[in-house]
């Protein structure tokens, strides 16, 4: 039966390998490790994600389901006091999905492109802290000048964000910023996947 394959000893080592390379690609996870935003313990949180992805995913006794990776994905995110908006929890583990079945047949292609691909870093998204100011329109011209390109404007939105008094950090794609992801994909060696393999969530 599909849900009692077992992934062999080398591909259980390659896999966890992947999970680490995706993560260390996931730029709303890595600026929350960068800025400590889950505390100073920040990125052993994100090993431990690592480390608790790839458990369920060897151990796991119940058939995979996207919807589990992805609450997964959030929770260790908040653990982290972060948000994300941009769509990438579901993005991330649609990838790791794919990744284990590619393990499961020994077909390690899309790590290996990985690991070719880590050189090569993608650009940061923008990423904007909620604070519970009334200058809205200051933040409006900020998320102008940021699309523009202004480096002064982006260099603030990095810094002292931790300290702020809001603990919960926003992550989410710029409205004025096109998205070429299908062309980013195909050129990191990722397949589109189906629907997903049961609609309701667990509450």
């Amino acid at each position: 039966m599909e849900a009692e394959r077992k992934l062999s000893a080398e591909a259980g080592s390659i896999l966890q390998e992947g999970i680490g390379l995706v993560l260390s690609r996931w730029s709303a996870l890595q600026l929350a490790v960068e800025n400590e935003w889950g505390g100073r313990d920040s990125r052993l949180k994100a090993e431990q994600l690592i480390t608790d992805i790839f458990s369920w995913f060897n151990h796991s006794k119940e058939p995979l389901y996207i919807d589990d990776l992805e609450d997964m994905l959030n929770e260790a995110m908040l653990s982290l006091n972060t948000m994300t908006e941009d769509g990438s929890i579901e993005e991330v583990a649609e990838k790791l999905m794919i990744m284990h079945e590619e393990c499961l047949d020994c077909n390690f292609k899309s790590i290996e492109s990985l690991r070719e691909a880590n050189h090569r870093r993608v650009a940061v998204p923008h990423v904007r802290e909620v604070a519970n100011d009334d200058d809205d329109s200051d933040e409006e011209n900020d998320d102008r000048d940021h699309c523009m390109g202004n480096d002064d404007s982006s260099n603030m939105m990095m810094v002292d964000t931790a300290e702020s008094h809001s603990n919960v950090n926003v992550v989410s794609m710029s409205d004025c910023e096109p998205k070429p992801k299908l062309a980013a994909e195909a050129e990191d060696g990722w397949e589109v996947v189906g629907p997903r393999r049961h609609k309701g969530r667990r509450n």
